[in-house]
């Protein structure tokens, strides 16, 4: 495609060599082959800037980077905020994308609820899509991407790609970084969702501020003209929530509320089972029952706000409702991992924020048998190399909830896990314990559980590594909660033999 095409279709001027062929779009310069229009952005690490030259050696017809960069012997695309053109370009050139997209945000729950979004649709009789922490989950499998939103050329290129492939509904998640990075931009979104709010990130963020503005450019710019804002309100949603509606109306989005106070859905009642909850939800003046087969409060709102986004998306309602009753658990996301040989069964979740850990253990306190001494105990440590502020109230509600707390460590990059535990630990009160390593901890957590007890592992979920070093020292252990515990349980049946 030409160069002056692209850029006219994106509303931009029309450089002097309009004529150029563009053949691809490259953020990394030893990615680029002839007729590559290259991003180069300043980010935190590395500036994008000093690649130019070499990436125009390597065959760049265009750069597309601040007024003040020094481009010679490409046609220079001069923008301050080079990310968002790059985007804006980028999105005409990988076609076709999917015809129903629609995006999540929050700080937690979104990996739950596109996957959850993406189960409907599929159960509905779709060729669905999600995109997200867990990688691409595609009608045929899953590939791992390593980010919550990748970067702008692997995010279109995927969506294009998923089109080729006959998908029709792709959900994604948009975090706080993907959306200030203009990550996700450029295609048609008919629906986004806001999940919650709460601590996380402040290590990348200046303040909560900075960072709920970040997440509101989903609502704000990312989302198309009349788009469905699916927004959960719950019995105990304040002023993030409040903020989050005000937003959709004054871009003139559609706000469909969902939860206790919803007036989209509305959660009429909850009781915990065995194994799943019997709801009661009020939508388009009908009453239903139904039983959901996933345990915990917060499963609820992301059942919920996945039901808003594929109503929105223009599934029938019955078949939204038969499908919500079918869902199916998210990996490391209040995963039943193992049954310990004292009955004790140990859940694993990627509870890593106070808010997340004290959704984690509201889920399986009504679980834990009602009788005399049995426990909840919890398994959690903090991530090196990220924001400290949270790590004393992590600590605080771990102990809030659980009646034996065992800090570890979880991903300590460059930091001292001594020290990150220490941080910790500061919050505790109550029984609790310190336990260097992750596998060891686990294993005197299961030691530990008796009958009628619950074992929680948080923090890591889905992650398959151990991050140990920062920088070139870096190195990823082998480690996955759902895999240790269960080596642990086996290993402490044998014991007992």
């Amino acid at each position: 495609m030409k160069l002056a095409k692209l850029c006219a279709e994106a509303g931009l001027a029309c450089p002097a060599n309009g004529e150029a062929e563009v053949t691809g779009f490259a953020i990394d310069n030893r990615k680029v082959a002839p007729g590559t229009v290259f991003g180069a952005f300043q980010g935190a690490r590395v500036n994008g800037e000093d690649f130019i030259a070499a990436a125009i050696e390597a065959g760049a017809v265009a750069v597309i980077a601040r007024p003040e960069a020094k481009v010679e012997g490409a046609v220079h695309i001069a923008d301050p905020e080079p990310r968002r053109t790059f985007a804006q370009l980028a999105a005409r050139f990988f076609t076709p994308v999917p015809a129903h997209i629609v995006a999540v945000t929050g700080t937690n729950g979104k990996t739950s609820t596109v996957e959850m979004t993406r189960q409907i649709w599929r159960m509905a009789g779709e060729r669905a899509a999600s995109i997200g922490t867990l990688g691409v989950t595609t009608p045929d499998g899953s590939v791992s991407t390593g980010l919550t939103t990748p970067d702008i050329v692997t995010f279109l290129s995927n969506l294009s790609g998923l089109a080729r492939e006959g998908v029709t509904h792709v959900a994604y998640e948009a975090s706080s970084h993907g959306l200030s990075q203009f990550r996700n931009e450029g295609v048609p979104v008919e629906a986004v969702a806001f999940t919650n709010f709460s601590r996380d990130h402040l290590d990348y963020h200046a303040d909560m501020e900075e960072y709920f503005l970040a997440k509101m450019r989903l609502f704000d710019e990312v989302a198309s003209d009349g788009a469905t804002a699916v927004i959960w309100r719950g019995s105990d949603s304040g002023e993030w929530t409040a903020r989050a509606i005000e937003h959709a109306e004054k871009r003139g989005l559609t706000p469909f509320t969902v939860g206790e106070k919803g007036e989209g859905i509305r959660l009429v009642s909850r009781e915990a089972t065995a194994l799943g909850q019997d709801l009661t939800v009020e939508h388009d003046g009908q009453t239903r029952t139904f039983r959901l087969p996933l345990i915990g409060a917060y499963q609820v709102s992301n059942a919920l706000v996945s039901a808003g986004l594929a109503l929105a998306s223009g599934i029938d309602a019955g078949r939204v409702w038969d499908a919500v009753a079918r869902l199916q658990p998210v990996r490391g996301r209040l995963e039943r991992a193992v049954i310990a040989p004292s009955g004790a069964p140990v859940y694993v979740d990627y509870a890593h924020t106070p808010d997340a850990l004290t959704a984690a253990i509201a889920a399986l306190r009504p679980h834990v048998a009602a009788k005399d001494g049995a426990r909840l105990i919890t398994v959690f440590g903090a991530g090196g190399d990220r924001d400290h502020g949270k790590r004393a109230p992590m600590g605080e509600a771990a102990s809030q909830g659980s009646d034996l707390v065992i800090v570890t460590d979880d991903n300590p990059r460059g930091e001292e896990p001594s020290a990150i535990r220490a941080a910790v630990m500061q919050g505790v009160s109550g029984e609790a314990l310190e336990i260097g390593g992750r596998r060891d901890a686990i294993a005197r957590a299961i030691a530990e559980a008796g009958e009628g007890d619950i074992v929680l592992v948080a923090g890591k979920g889905h992650e398959q590594g151990q991050i140990i070093g920062s920088g070139e020292n870096m190195k990823v252990h082998p480690f996955d909660d759902v895999e240790v515990a269960r080596e642990c349980a086996a290993a402490h049946a044998e014991t007992m033999k």
